[in-house]
Order: structure tokens, then sequence, then C-alpha cells
């Protein structure tokens, strides 16, 4: 796919949203949320993890996954970007695979014709205990991890796709900037505890050490499986700076990724270019 020059300035926004296990009231909240983006004037708008189902138990994803191509959230989300003019990037949702019944955590990406034009498969995935809490997950037994980045071009900029625990792997965010990522989606569904802790730092980091806006919807409060999640959906710019927050809440936050400012950024403070490893 071929970019088109990019306008120096661009809105973006990030959704967020308390998803549970009914497929069809989600994407009635989902709807709901991309017709805010555009009417705030955004071109991308990115959903959370999760945004189409959050099962009562983990396994539940394997039953409602759907074929790479079809099926009705890759319908709707389709259908949306055709409908409201505006790139989506669809968080994740579970995509059937051929092998040992576990699902991809699929981030998909559609043009504002309707097009899918990317996806990218979660590769790092949440095996975990909580320190200091009897909570812990095994992603790993329902989802198989992706095996390649993802970068597509948009009206924002070209994009390095990630998701939600990718965060912590900062040699991920390296390549894809190397290759000339402009900025990164990080859908997610933060546990609280290590949202206190660690994410602010770690998208601030993210945006911080490769000159790159970040733009990071999550999943928020105590959904129908008695699982809590952290929300505080950000955008970052290039410098580190939050531009735009929802602490609780669902909701849509809007901010413009000054392109050309972070341009003149990366000429100025050539950091990107100074790795010795």
């Amino acid at each position: 796919m071929t970019s088109k020059p990019t306008p120096e300035a661009v809105k973006v926004a990030a959704l967020q949203m308390t998803s549970g296990p009914d497929v069809a009231a989600n994407l009635a909240s989902a709807a709901e949320l991309l017709g805010e983006a555009r009417a705030q004037g955004a071109r991308v708008a990115v959903l959370p993890e999760n945004f189409s189902f959050m099962g009562m138990r983990d396994r539940d994803k394997r039953a409602i996954a759907e074929s790479d191509g079809e099926g009705p959230v890759q319908q709707f989300l389709s259908q949306q970007a055709r409908g409201l003019a505006l790139w989506i990037v669809g968080g994740t949702l579970p995509i059937a695979r051929a092998t040992d019944g576990r699902v991809s955590a699929a981030s998909l990406v559609y043009a504002d014709d309707g097009r899918r034009v990317a996806r990218y498969d979660k590769m790092h995935l949440f095996d975990v205990a909580i320190p200091g809490r009897e909570e812990s997950y095994r992603e790993s037994a329902n989802t198989a991890p992706g095996a390649r980045s993802t970068l597509v071009p948009t009206p924002a900029g070209l994009l390095g796709l990630s998701v939600c625990y990718d965060m912590r792997f900062p040699e991920l965010y390296r390549q894809l900037s190397a290759a000339g990522a402009q900025w990164f989606t990080m859908p997610s569904a933060f546990t609280v505890p290590t949202g206190r802790a660690h994410w602010e730092p770690l998208l601030r980091a993210r945006a911080i050490e490769n000159l790159a806006f970040v733009v990071a919807p999550g999943q928020w409060g105590r959904h129908a499986n008695g699982r809590e999640t952290y929300g505080d959906s950000l955008i970052v710019d290039h410098w580190g700076s939050v531009l735009a927050r929802l602490p609780e809440g669902t909701g849509v936050v809007v901010a413009e990724l000054d392109l050309a400012a972070q341009a003149e950024t990366r000429r100025n403070f050539p950091a990107l270019t100074h790795r010795v490893l």
C-alpha cells in the first residue's frame, strides 16, 4: 500500500469502553463512541483491546472467534469505517486459527472506505501473577502469539500496531520506529494494580524514546466477569506530553497529532540516529 502525502496535523481519537459478554451490546456502544469521535473531527479512531467481547471466562473467546475476513464484528468495523468516513483501529477481536483451538488477538485496521488494510496479532501474552494480589492470568492458554510486527500508512502518518502487554517490550517499538513509524496504537485492558504503577510511565517512555505519538485506549471499570480494568485512556505526543486523557468512565478523547512539529523535533533532536547497539 502506497502512502499519500500526510497533512501536518490530524485529529485522532481513543475510545474507552466497559465491554462484556454480549457482542451486540458491545458493538452498539462502540458505534455510539465512533460516531462521537467523528463528530469531534477525528480522522482515525482507536478502539480498546477486547472491545467486542469480554467473556465470563477467558476460554469463551474460542466459541465466538471469527474466521479471518468474515464475521459480524469484522463486518461492523468495515461498515462503520465506510459509513462514517473514518479510519478505525479495531482494538482486538478473537480470530480463529487452524490449529490447537486457540485464537489470535487481532488488531485490524480499516480505511475510511471500509477496506481492511492491516492486521496485527498481539505478540506478547499476559501470563503473570499480580504482585500483592490473588490475581493471575494465563493469556496463552487460549490465545496464540503473533509472529511479526506491522506498519500501516494512515492519514495520521505511518502507524506501528501493538496491543497492551506489548508496551513492556521496548524492542518492538524500536524496530517499528527504525522502519519509519510516526505513531503507535496500544489498545489495552490493563489491570488496576499494574495500571496505577506503570500505565502512564510506560506509555510516555515509549513515546519519548522513539519521538513518536502514542494512542492508548483502554477498558475501564468493573466487567460482568468480575474483572476490573484501569481505564485512563491517553494520547501522548512525541515529546512525552499527555495531550488528552479520560481517567474514568466510558467515552472519547480526541487530540491533534502535529506531524510537522514531530518532524522538526526529530531533525533538531536526532536521538534516533545516534543509536549504537
